[in-house]
């Protein structure tokens, strides 16, 4: 079963949100050394599914910088960032952005997500999207959660399908990807669509 707390990171940094084997909470400055040092290990398998690296992508001024743009985001309930960390020992896994958040008659967003290498495939990214997914769906009160993901990533694919995405469209050119612009298969899923799983009573330490 997975467990879900919603309550407030340290110094009041935002929502916290637990499963069983992994755990959800807002970055901090003081997550850089752990944030670039696994994107760092990780570089030659991320590049290929992301923006441009810039120059300097795992500076400590250029992660305060990304700290303080989710900070704003979230105070404008725009975007929610979130790392991903394993309950056992607080590894930091990877990331999950709930960006473009829009309201009105929409009530959408969309999901951006990012795993280190050596816990690619183990389950982690599945158990983590569905808790970033309730917390869109349950707490944001959002009706649909978009993603998009390149052709050739049948991984992205597979994981959209398991957590109840269906395929809607494909967009050429649709984002700049690794320095140039690239089809993307698009993914929806509404909150009547999605499989709420059973809630235990654990927090996160």
């Amino acid at each position: 079963m997975l467990g879900l707390l919603t309550g407030r990171g340290r110094r009041g940094a935002g929502p916290r949100l637990a499963g069983e084997r992994v755990y959800l909470t807002p970055p901090r400055v003081s997550d850089w050394r752990a944030w670039a040092d696994l994107r760092s290990r990780s570089r030659e398998f991320l590049v290929p599914w992301e923006p441009t690296w810039p120059h300097d992508a795992l500076t400590r001024s250029s992660f305060r910088r990304r700290v303080r743009a989710h900070a704003a985001e979230r105070r404008h309930g725009s975007g929610f960032a979130f790392l991903i960390r394993r309950r056992a020992d607080h590894a930091l896994l990877g990331a999950i952005t709930i960006g473009d958040v829009q309201r009105s008659v929409a009530q959408s967003c969309s999901l951006g997500y990012w795993i280190g290498q050596a816990y690619a495939r183990q389950g982690y990214m599945t158990e983590a999207l569905r808790l970033a997914l309730r917390f869109a769906f349950d707490t944001l009160t959002l009706h649909r959660a978009a993603a998009a993901c390149l052709p050739n990533n049948g991984a992205s694919q597979a994981l959209l399908r398991k957590l109840g995405f269906q395929q809607e469209g494909y967009a050429r050119e649709y984002l700049r990807i690794d320095g140039r612009w690239q089809d993307h298969v698009l993914f929806g899923l509404l909150a009547t669509e999605f499989e709420r799983p059973a809630l235990g009573n654990r927090a996160a330490e």
